[in-house]
């Protein structure tokens, strides 16, 4: 009998830990956090969502996309994004990389013909095609590419929208941004706030 006490009196300790550790870091902690990013940082905790003109903007009906999240386009007159491998491609629901080694022939293979065919579409040599060109990041949700992607996009752009080149190599500078804190990463232009200073320009032009 003592010990079916002892057994109750711990299994009662045990109930009453589990909910305090429920509810401070599965309800309090997390609402917590929320509140706190919704009055110091409120467009990024939102997603970081920008309308048709580059504006942020919290309310999803009225974004046409995230600044943190790339998006696949064949429209010529649009830079184009670094591939993915998330689903058909940007698939929040599926990130991932290939998850290929660098020697795996398939991805060999895969970025040899990548880089061929993005050298004809520009009008460039295979030599001149960086390598976030014809490879995707490890999340496959990468909303930027390398300066040097941008640039053997310029001239196609630039025709496409009746733009000069120089025009466009303004707004290539414009959304380039440098490494985070100087130091971490590699300088990166955003494809979707590029896209949409194109077309504003291309509009006013």
């Amino acid at each position: 009998m003592k010990d079916l006490v002892s057994l109750f009196r711990f299994t009662l300790a045990g109930l009453r830990v589990l909910i305090v550790v429920t509810v401070v870091c599965g309800v309090a902690y997390p609402l917590a956090v929320t509140a706190a990013a919704q009055v110091a940082m409120p467009w990024r905790a939102n997603g970081s969502l920008v309308t048709a003109t580059g504006a942020h903007t919290t309310n999803p009906h009225n974004a046409v996309g995230s600044a943190v999240i790339g998006q696949p386009t064949t429209d010529p007159g649009l830079f184009y994004p670094r591939p993915s491998a998330a689903g058909s491609g940007y698939d929040m629901t599926a990130t991932a990389g290939t998850n290929l080694g660098p020697n795996d022939p398939r991805l060999v293979a895969a970025i040899a013909k990548a880089k061929a065919t993005i050298a004809k579409r520009e009008g460039v040599s295979i030599s001149q095609v960086p390598p976030d060109a014809a490879t995707s990041s490890a999340s496959g949700l990468d909303p930027d590419i390398s300066p040097a992607y941008a640039a053997i996009q310029i001239p196609r752009v630039a025709k496409a929208n009746g733009l000069t080149i120089p025009q466009v190599t303004e707004l290539v500078a414009t959304y380039t941004s440098g490494r985070t804190w100087g130091v971490l990463g590699e300088p990166h232009v955003n494809v979707l706030l590029l896209n949409i200073a194109v077309r504003d320009a291309a509009t006013h032009r």
